[in-house]
């Protein structure tokens, strides 16, 4: 995992604020101490969770996207320290890995143009490089018996999770994305919107269900190429759910389940299927926060749930001095599976 910036104690101490009387995650979540191997320090530890942040936005950049996923992270981790550490969730549960080192991708994206084809190969070869990193982490992290929590970066990055996860245990994975949008593109280069479409191409998604595709915003090709899939492939659209009221919400989370629940399956969450929440691509309709929590706790609790992803989410963008909020609300999500995770023997 050589690049990894592995997360320390004085970075835990920066971003915890201490007041009397209170515990905060910050002063029970795991450090792995410099010096000691990462991947032994993952299999021994009685931690169940792995935090792992992922500061970029050159997947969404190279996908016509708006810049500012790279800064989820920060603000998420700013958040999650300072969450109570409760009988309700602990800090303790969990080990904050670090981040995934960026910096040189990050600069050689500052000056490329995506309405350049040169540059935007360029951008797709960048993200085919973090593809690499971000499988091999997220392989030692499941291969270790734990399960990785991924803050930040575009969707593109639900490939390395996916080729990651499916590479340790050894065989193809499932995944449920709760999206706007289908991220099942053509295979045209590397970028946010096509992480699925590339992970199933290549053997590496079994089964995939995309939970709220707006209908506005999904193209005729994507529809007819998931039309063509659907004993694997397979789709809710929100319009469906909560403007005309012809399905139920509870109703087709289970439904989803019961299509993904037969292997392990990864958690993918686009914070741009929220209203206006600052993203790449920001909506001004769809889900509440509350039923986005609902569906992490439902499907958190599943014995075979093996990976949550929150991304998208660009506090960069948003207006100070809301743009804590996102940060907020990511440690909500995590808590929320955490909590519902901890649960999941009760749950076949």
């Amino acid at each position: 995992m050589e690049k990894l910036i592995p997360f320390t104690i004085n970075d835990l101490a920066k971003v915890t604020n201490h007041r009397s009387g209170e515990i905060k995650f910050g002063e029970k979540m795991i450090i792995i101490p410099k010096g000691v191997d990462k991947i032994n320090f993952l299999k021994e530890s009685e931690a169940k969770y792995v935090l792992l942040g992922i500061p970029e936005d050159i997947g969404v950049r190279a996908n016509y996207g708006r810049p500012g996923a790279a800064s989820a992270w920060e603000s998420a981790i700013k958040s999650i320290a300072n969450i109570q550490h409760n009988r309700f969730a602990k800090g303790s549960q969990i080990i904050v890995l670090g981040q995934i080192n960026v910096t040189q991708e990050m600069r050689d994206v500052e000056n490329l143009d995506f309405n350049d084809i040169d540059d935007r190969s360029k951008l797709s070869q960048l993200v085919e490089k973090i593809d690499k990193e971000v499988s091999h982490i997220i392989f030692n992290i499941v291969k270790a018996g734990k399960i990785p929590i991924i803050i930040g970066g575009g969707h593109n990055n639900a490939y390395g999770n996916i080729k990651g996860s499916a590479l340790a245990k050894g065989k193809p994975i499932n995944a449920i994305n709760f999206d706007a949008h289908s991220d099942f593109r053509i295979l045209e280069g590397r970028h946010s919107g096509n992480g699925f479409s590339y992970a199933y191409e290549e053997g590496f998604l079994k089964k995939y269900f995309i939970f709220g595709l707006h209908e506005n915003y999904t193209s005729k090709s994507v529809l007819d190429i998931i039309k063509k899939l659907e004993d694997r492939v397979r789709y809710n659209t929100y319009d469906s759910v909560n403007i005309r009221k012809e399905k139920d919400f509870n109703r087709e989370m289970a439904l989803a389940l019961e299509f993904i629940k037969t292997d392990s399956f990864g958690i993918e969450i686009d914070l741009d299927a929220i209203p206006n929440i600052a993203s790449s691509a920001m909506t001004i309709s769809g889900f509440s926060v509350e039923e986005l929590r609902q569906f992490i706790s439902f499907f958190g609790q599943h014995r075979n749930a093996t990976y949550l992803h929150i991304c998208e989410g660009a506090p960069d963008l948003a207006d100070s001095p809301n743009n804590n909020l996102i940060g907020k609300l990511i440690g909500y999500l995590i808590t929320d599976f955490i909590k519902a995770n901890n649960e999941k023997e009760k749950l076949p």
